[in-house]
């Protein structure tokens, strides 16, 4: 049946959890293109093969197919824009670096995407005198919080001056703004305000 392998994609992506990215199913693109050109070629070879501008006997068959192609392209483009679209919350979620476990996962065309829309987001930053707004998504309720490092980090130097040594299983009162990027790239658990 026209159109089942397009369907697949669309499935694959959505019973992926949110915060995964499942490798990008390039056997079955190519399916689907294939299919979408056989189709197109038939839908082209019927037409030239008329006879007369009143033979409408192939008519039906090639809205059929052509109906076909359009469905095969809607799929494979949702299914494109579902991937872009996790790409562009991972990036305001976890930062400029993406985990390994999802950097796996990316195609060479989706790295250069997420690389020119890291660029482009730090062009505008840069262009608000420098304001970071990927972080304070959420309006804080206090300007401390309470955090546990959940791993050797190291150092980390507040904007007060004050160096703090983030070690495992280690508390610490520390400026939202200071620590709110760790806390999504999971070295900091925010405990309490």
């Amino acid at each position: 049946m026209f159109g089942e392998r397009a369907v697949t994609l669309v499935k694959e992506i959505h019973r992926a959890p949110p915060d995964q990215l499942p490798a990008l199913n390039e056997d079955v693109l190519r399916q689907v293109f294939t299919e979408m050109n056989a189709l197109y070629d038939s839908n082209k070879a019927d037409i030239e093969n008329r006879i007369d501008e009143n033979d409408n006997k192939m008519i039906p068959s090639i809205h059929m197919r052509h109906a076909a192609i359009e469905r095969n392209q809607r799929c494979v483009l949702a299914y494109v824009k579902e991937r872009i679209n996790r790409l562009h919350r991972y990036r305001w979620d976890f930062g400029t670096v993406l985990p390994e476990d999802l950097q796996v996962n990316l195609h060479q065309q989706e790295h250069v995407w997420f690389n020119k829309y890291n660029r482009s987001l730090a062009t505008y930053m840069a262009s608000l005198g420098g304001l970071d707004i990927t972080q304070n998504t959420v309006p804080p309720k206090s300007l401390k919080v309470q955090v546990r490092c959940l791993q050797d980090y190291g150092e980390l130097e507040t904007e007060s001056g004050d160096i703090v040594m983030l070690t495992q299983n280690s508390e610490h009162n520390l400026p939202l703004s200071q620590c709110e990027t760790l806390i999504r790239q999971g070295v900091l658990q925010h405990i309490g305000s």
